[in-house]
């Protein structure tokens, strides 16, 4: 199964909610955009900053997820967001996410967030753990990672 098909069958009922659709995936590189929703913004009409978070929360472990070792799982460690323009509602934004780095414990992400015309909106950079197996857990879709870490 290819990564990008594998992230669209794994479920995720908050990305579910947030209506992220996954556009590109590699094991350097994750893309997906999500439509600004009237029920996802703040007043005036824009994007919360609390769903770009959201928005770029899931692509970074969802990288994470496409470069773990077999019975590994993730979790958010850290994560940091600067916010650069607003994102009316009705936009399309896109997230891409690249690494910083992979390692054995630890996966740092940077995730830029535009508009479809290519203006930037925000730029996050996350820190996911990587947690061991858990003895006798039979471990789930998010789990069952596809390529070990570079």
């Amino acid at each position: 199964m290819d990564l990008l098909h594998r992230l669209q069958t794994i479920k995720l009922p908050f990305a579910e909610l947030l209506g992220i659709r996954y556009v590109s995936a590699t094991a350097d590189r994750v893309t997906a955009e999500m439509t600004v929703r009237p029920d996802l913004c703040t007043t005036p009409a824009i994007l919360h900053g609390g769903a770009i978070m959201a928005f770029a929360d899931t692509l970074g472990a969802a990288a994470t997820v496409l470069n773990l070792r077999p019975g590994y799982g993730t979790t958010t460690l850290e994560s940091k967001t600067n916010f650069l323009a607003p994102a009316p509602v009705e936009t399309v934004v896109i997230g891409e996410t690249t690494p910083v780095h992979r390692g054995r414990r630890t996966m740092v992400w940077t995730t830029r967030v535009t508009s479809q015309a290519g203006r930037p909106l925000a730029v996050i950079t996350q820190t996911q753990l990587v947690l061991e197996p858990a003895a006798g857990r039979a471990g789930t879709a998010v789990d069952r990672p596809v390529n070990p870490p570079h």
